[in-house]
């Protein structure tokens, strides 16, 4: 079971939460849990920074410089999917997309995106969320 003392919200976080249509608003508070949980249980993660980028929440690893930010929110022009983001120019996508080729579907090297009428694999998106907020400690000790 995941380890970690209850993270207070901030409020403008909170208020992003709270606009989001109810329907989607229970699986994007789940996502910030699986995001928190798995920072708190990940060897040289340390403390997560909760904050908005691009309007969306936004988990970034201030504290360890160890990963790569990870953004959670509902996709454009549609009610019913929602989605973990990446940044861009990271392999990280790519990454998933051979990991769990048939439990996900991609937006391309950009998003996880996730049906609100399925429930995805949290172990899944856990790894992909790990992977993410390790992914600059990892290319650091790649040899070049």
């Amino acid at each position: 079971m995941a380890r970690r003392a209850k993270s207070e919200m901030p409020a403008e976080v909170g208020e992003v939460f709270r606009a989001y249509p109810p329907k989607l608003r229970g699986k994007l508070l789940a996502l910030r849990e699986i995001v928190l949980s798995t920072a708190a249980n990940t060897e040289g993660v340390g403390a997560i920074q909760e904050t908005l980028k691009w309007g969306q929440p936004s988990y970034l690893t201030a504290q360890s410089g160890s990963g790569s930010t990870v953004r959670i929110g509902t996709v454009r022009g549609s009610g019913e999917t929602y989605a973990l983001f990446f940044h861009c120019q990271t392999d990280l996508v790519a990454t998933f997309r051979e990991l769990y080729p048939e439990k996900f579907v991609f937006d391309g090297n950009r998003a996880i995106v996730l049906d609100a009428k399925k429930t995805p694999d949290p172990k899944a998106l856990a790894h992909c969320v790990a992977l993410a907020l390790t992914y600059h400690a990892r290319k650091a000790r790649k040899p070049r």
